[in-house]
């Protein structure tokens, strides 16, 4: 893909691919401000208006590991364009509803084409930019985006949301939506994929899809409304695992199988991935109560919400735009990642000292201060770690891969913290505490947990990563003897320091 595109071009390309990006994941976080407004507006109930979250979820979070795959098999670049049209009509739809059923089924469309879209771009990145030190920039372009779109979502959906309507939070995707897709088809090169060889294995992917959308449905639903305890949460994630253990049972025996269990013999590929899903669960419960609190205890509206939240987007930003690739190739993605992870930690456990009268200043802007620096050194690395496991042919399953574990991780984190931090508080209030002092205090138990997520993260991260360059001979050595293409041959890349 590279050989034919000018620097100039690739870069550019970068930036479409970013977009398109941002889009996605500002969609998953644009939507909890407008919620109140769609709920008066279509009149849902408290349960059914979960759906409009949810239904994305459900499919965004279930399609990623497929469509990531796919994308090595069909070609990256018809993915990513297939996915566009689908989110670009989905979102249409969502914003023209004026009835809750077809709201929820648009957003369940729209989480289909949000999972094609994302699952094949790091892919891309990775093969547009095989030289380390323009791999290194162009992940850390793309770690910001992936990192800070939540936060920006915020902000965008209070200011669409109190400025106009909750219509135009779904509007303002199509313009943005048309013009990726001109600038990549001008832009991308088409690229080939590998085929289907021996033919599709369709028992394959019903079986991944099954138990992932079974997943991520067990934690949005019963085990979010009722407890991890209860029957029905109980038998369907029991039922997710069966589905996850006939898969691997299945693609061990499979001649042509969708995704080859080969690739988590990389210790980069399997920790990386552990380490992401341990430290999103961890900040997606801090993202998510940490509003809570300003909302609920400090009184902040949806935009002052946004706001708040602007100091750690700002210096994630600067990081990974203008830092990320001479720390990573200074000194090692390895060794750059754990003090990100280290601040990260520290960030959460500062949030544990938020009083129920406290001050923007003195107790909330620190911990974005302390966030947006770990967040900023910690993710670009974090990917790049990921993508030095892979070869060539299995980068857009990698890449599927390290958002499959961004959403399922961040959805089971904020389901178990969110049900814990709500006993807590309710606890409290039986025992005649404020109602804001018993918030805080379940907010509290949520930060120390997710503190405790990413301090586990930090032992992952020491004990199983590699350096990169050795991951890279460790991927080469294994991929030559079998006929494929290495990801980048060892002597491509520029030394890394472990």
């Amino acid at each position: 893909m590279t050989e034919h595109m000018t620097d100039r071009n690739r870069w550019i390309a970068l930036y479409v691919l970013c977009a398109g990006m941002l889009m996605i994941v500002l969609d998953i976080t644009v939507v909890n401000v407008a919620l109140p407004s769609i709920q008066n507006d279509l009149g849902f109930s408290g349960s059914s208006l979960a759906w409009v979250v949810n239904a994305y979820l459900i499919a965004f979070g279930g399609l990623l590991l497929l469509a990531g795959r796919f994308g090595d098999i069909l070609g990256r670049k018809s993915v990513f364009m297939a996915g566009l049209g689908v989110f670009t009509v989905a979102s249409f739809l969502c914003g023209v509803s004026q009835s809750q059923g077809l709201l929820v089924a648009a957003r369940f469309i729209q989480g289909v084409g949000g999972a094609m879209t994302s699952a094949v771009i790091l892919g891309m990145i990775v093969t547009m930019f095989p030289e380390p030190r323009e791999r290194a920039k162009a992940i850390g372009v793309y770690g910001f985006v992936a990192s800070a779109g939540g936060t920006i979502g915020l902000l965008v959906g209070g200011v669409l949301t109190q400025s106009i309507n909750w219509h135009w939070i779904f509007f303002v995707n199509v313009p943005i939506a048309i013009v990726t897709a001109v600038l990549a088809v001008r832009l991308i090169e088409r690229d080939k994929g590998i085929g289907f060889g021996g033919g599709a294995d369709i028992p394959g992917a019903v079986l991944i899809t099954s138990s992932l959308m079974l997943g991520v449905y067990t934690i949005v639903k019963p085990a979010a409304e009722d407890g991890w305890g209860s029957g029905q949460a109980l038998g369907l994630g029991a039922a997710s695992v069966a589905l996850l253990v006939a898969f691997v049972v299945r693609e061990a025996r499979a001649g042509n199988p969708l995704i080859p269990l080969r690739i988590f013999r990389s210790r980069n590929m399997s920790g990386a991935n552990l380490v992401q899903a341990l430290t999103v669960a961890g900040m997606f419960a801090m993202f998510f109560m940490g509003s809570l609190y300003l909302q609920r205890v400090l009184g902040y509206d949806a935009l002052q919400i946004g706001l708040a939240f602007l100091p750690a987007t700002l210096i994630m930003g600067v990081l990974s735009f203008r830092f990320a690739e001479p720390l990573i190739m200074r000194f090692g993605a390895r060794r750059t990642l754990i003090p990100g992870l280290a601040l990260i930690a520290v960030g959460l456990a500062l949030f544990t000292q938020a009083p129920v009268d406290g001050s923007y200043v003195r107790h909330v802007l620190p911990v974005m201060i302390v966030l947006g620096f770990g967040i900023g050194v910690c993710f670009p690395a974090l990917m790049t770690l990921a993508m030095s496991g892979a070869t060539q042919e299995d980068a857009g399953l990698a890449s599927g891969l390290v958002n499959t574990t961004a959403q399922v991780g961040g959805a089971l984190g904020l389901a178990v913290l969110a049900t814990l931090s709500a006993t807590r508080s309710d606890s409290l209030i039986n025992g005649g505490a404020s109602t804001a002092s018993a918030l805080t205090s379940g907010y509290h138990l949520a930060f120390l947990i997710a503190a405790g997520l990413v301090v586990a993260a930090i032992a992952v991260a020491v004990t199983i990563l590699q350096p990169e360059k050795r991951a890279v001979e460790q991927v080469a050595a294994e991929a030559e003897p079998a006929g494929r293409e290495p990801a980048a041959k060892p002597h491509e890349r520029e030394p890394v320091p472990g």
